[in-house]
């Protein structure tokens, strides 16, 4: 199904995931007593078919590690919060103080991860939620690992077509530049009731 998303819709939701991700990086410096900037340098909208594609442009690799939650409302959908693996390594290692050359994901660093998602996922829909009104109920946040065709193909595809919101953030961490993407997947029909909302929130 075609789908024509204008610039104002671009530049709305691009503003509103970048008041989600401020306020993550908020809360993260509170927690780790680091100074955290989370910015949110490109956004992009495709269907979910090209996402695979896009983001190996975008990060040159296949192997990642992935939060994701489940979310519903007036539109549902998932959101996700995916990095590559060496990314995601160093992130719970500073954040959980473990200097270790680990490389591979062990259950402790899982469960870091998954709460950094959590924080950060919880803070774009929430910045979604307060700005249109809407209130979204959650799914508790899970972990993936693999290639991003496979974990689309398996955990973020549901029925009839797809859209994903692409928001690729750097992570900006006692001088370190870790970089991940914040996958925002909807139906068609509830990318539609997006774009209405905005609009009605704009107009």
């Amino acid at each position: 199904m075609c789908m024509i998303v204008d610039d104002e819709f671009r530049d709305a939701i691009t503003e509103i995931i970048n008041i989600g991700v401020g306020k993550a990086a908020g809360l993260l410096n509170e927690i780790t007593g680091s100074h955290i900037q989370l910015r949110v340098p490109e956004l992009r909208l495709v269907p979910i078919g090209e996402i695979a594609d896009v983001y190996k442009t975008v990060l040159g690799t296949d192997i990642l590690s992935t939060v994701m939650q489940e979310f519903q409302g007036n539109f549902s959908g998932v959101t996700a919060l995916v990095f590559p693996q060496d990314s995601a390594l160093s992130l719970v290692n500073l954040l959980s103080g473990d200097q270790s050359p680990a490389t591979d994901m062990d259950s402790v660093q899982v469960e870091t991860l998954k709460e950094v998602g959590n924080i950060i996922i919880n803070a774009v829909m929430g910045s979604i939620s307060n700005v249109l009104s809407e209130h979204f109920s959650f799914s508790l946040p899970v972990y993936y690992e693999g290639q991003l065709s496979s974990i689309a193909a398996n955990h973020l595809t549901s029925e009839g077509d797809a859209w994903v919101v692409i928001a690729r953030t750097q992570f900006l961490i006692e001088s370190m530049q870790i970089e991940g993407t914040i996958l925002l997947v909807l139906e068609v029909g509830s990318m539609e009731q997006l774009m209405k909302s905005l609009r009605k929130t704009n107009g």
